[in-house]
This record gives structure tokens, C-alpha cells and sequence, in this order.
């Protein structure tokens, strides 16, 4: 089942009018940012189809994609290798997170998080909902914008760092890439404090 914008309509019943859904991509990865993304949809320009952006096909996150940018408002943040190594993944996705939403064009006056976490410092009120990504249609949205412009992102830094195959696995530790790192060692996109490398058993390249 697609999400949709049943909890939007309902604060809009309670007087908000610009409710941004949060989400992020790329938390797991041994290497590149993470993205987030902040959504303000427009009620009267519905967008079909918005689901979490892991259960649709590439194809698919494209198309809703460029629907969401031309027909919404938007706000992006990266939160790169080195701020998370400083802060740790949890922080630094907050933090990105927040930036999104600081981001936007038009500022929200409500933000709906996928996840357990509300992000210090957000500009308005804000509700956490776990699973939100594939149930509320702005955070959907956000899903689909921060998945589909980090795999982009991946996918350019390919050819910045070749012999790592970003394009194919977008820097999760899959055998391709651990296969990599054992060559290469780490490049300037891996997160030093993610295994394999804080044991120091993986020479880093730079």
C-alpha cells in the first residue's frame, strides 16, 4: 500500500500548512554521505504512487522523482565521511536532517521525522514516526528524493574513485567492495569509523 497524506490533512485540520516529511538514505554504507531530504508537498498537485523508496524499482524512484521536484518544495542536506566520523552516524543524520529543513524555500511549520529521533535545533514542532517512509506521502517523498540524488552522487564519485565499483553498491560493504578495500584500502569516501577500518586491519589510501 502506497503512503498517503491522511496525517498532513489531519494538521492541516489543526492549523499547519506547510508539513515537511524528513528522511534520509545511505546510513548503512562503509563509504559517502548521507543524504536527507525535507518535503513539502502540495495538496493540491497530488503526487501517485509515493511509497518508501526501497520498495520501488530505480525506474520508478526517477520518474516520482522529478514529479516531486517540479512539484513540490524541497530542501537536501549531505552529511559527509568526516562529519560522521567526528559526531558518529546517529548525530551526523540528525544533524543533515535539520539542514534539510532549514533548507526549504518556504520554511514548514510542522516536520514529520521517519524514525525514533526528533532532530535538535528544527525550527517548528515535529512528530517521529517509525516506518513513517512508507506510510505518510511527504516523508515517502523525502525518501525517494534523498535515495535518488545519493545513488547519483554514487554513482559520479565512480569515476572520482575508480577500482571501488561505487555505481554498483553505492559504498555498502558488499563483496565487490570489500574486495576493493582489501586491494585499495580506503579512499577519502570511507567512514573510518565503520568497520573494517577502526580496527586498523584496512590501510587507508590517502
Amino acid at each position: 500500500m502506497a503512503a498517503t497524506i491522511s496525517l498532513e490533512i489531519e494538521l492541516m485540520a489543526a492549523g499547519y500548512s506547510r508539513i515537511a516529511g524528513v528522511d534520509e538514505a545511505g546510513r548503512g554504507p562503509l563509504a559517502g554521505p548521507v543524504a536527507t531530504a525535507a518535503v513539502i508537498l502540495d495538496p493540491e498537485k497530488p503526487i501517485a504512487g509515493l511509497d518508501d523508496s526501497k520498495k520501488l524499482s530505480a525506474a520508478k524512484r526517477e520518474s516520482l522523482f522529478a514529479e516531486i521536484m517540479q512539484n513540490a518544495v524541497v530542501g537536501i542536506s549531505f552529511s559527509p565521511g568526516a562529519e560522521i566520523d567526528s559526531i558518529n552516524i546517529r548525530q551526523s543524520t540528525l544533524a543533515a536532517m535539520c539542514r534539510s529543513v532549514t533548507a526549504l524555500a518556504v520554511s514548514a511549520d510542522f516536520v514529520l521525522i521517519d524514525g525514533r529521533d526528533i532532530p535538535p535545533g528544527l525550527p517548528c514542532p515535529a512528530r517521529a514516526v517509525v516506518g513513517g517512509d512508507g506510510l505518510i506521502a511527504s516523508i515517502a517523498a523525502a525518501s525517494i528524493v534523498a535515495k535518488v540524488l545519493r545513488d547519483r552522487l554514487m554513482k559520479r564519485m565512480d569515476i572520482v574513485f575508480p577500482g571501488y565499483h561505487f555505481a554498483r553498491h553505492a559504498g555498502y560493504g558488499t563483496a565487490l567492495h570489500m574486495a576493493a578495500i582489501e586491494r585499495l584500502g580506503a579512499c577519502p569516501l570511507h567512514r573510518l569509523t565503520f568497520a573494517p577500518f577502526k580496527n586498523g586491519t584496512h590501510p587507508v589510501s590517502w
